[in-house]
């Protein structure tokens, strides 16, 4: 089980997170950062690992980074670590309950593409969109991203009790 710190407040996972994408980092590694801590993780590690996530898998719109990093953390609450069915189920059911909730707080999907309105645009190429003010402006990703985090922060809270 994680240790949570005892000012552990899942709002301000959730502004950690987004503060993290606002200064650069992918969807993915921003949601991932903002644990890094309780994980007791080193954050080049987490960086590394949520590199190719951004985007919904490098920019190809699938699964929101976002929501990856919900999926790498549930690996952290509830981790299936050996081949029997068990753990592996706790893990899936975690998955899938944080999946419902950010389906119900970020408009009905897990999907990039969907989340952005970038359906049917056809592929994009590997390079990230530039981080200017139109960008955030256009984009839900701050929010998708702050809801992620407080997603988790919720989860872990609620195992800790």
């Amino acid at each position: 089980m994680l240790a949570l710190p005892d000012n552990f407040d899942p709002v301000e996972r959730g502004e950690r997170a987004r503060d993290f994408f606002l200064q650069g980092y992918n969807c993915c590694q921003a949601v991932l950062l903002a644990f890094a801590d309780v994980l007791e993780a080193d954050e080049d590690l987490l960086k590394t690992v949520g590199s190719g996530f951004g985007g919904g898998f490098a920019r190809m719109r699938e699964v929101c980074g976002s929501f990856s990093a919900c999926t790498v953390l549930a690996g952290f609450m509830r981790p299936a670590v050996t081949p029997g069915m068990d753990e592996r189920k706790a893990n899936y059911a975690l998955v899938q309950e944080m999946a419902a909730a950010f389906r119900e707080r970020n408009g009905g999907s897990i999907v990039c593409g969907e989340l952005l309105g970038l359906r049917g645009r056809g592929p994009e190429g590997p390079e990230p969109s530039a981080r200017t003010e139109e960008f955030y402006r256009k984009r839900p990703c701050p929010e998708i991203i702050r809801n992620a985090a407080v997603i988790v922060a919720e989860k872990m809270k609620e195992a800790a009790l």
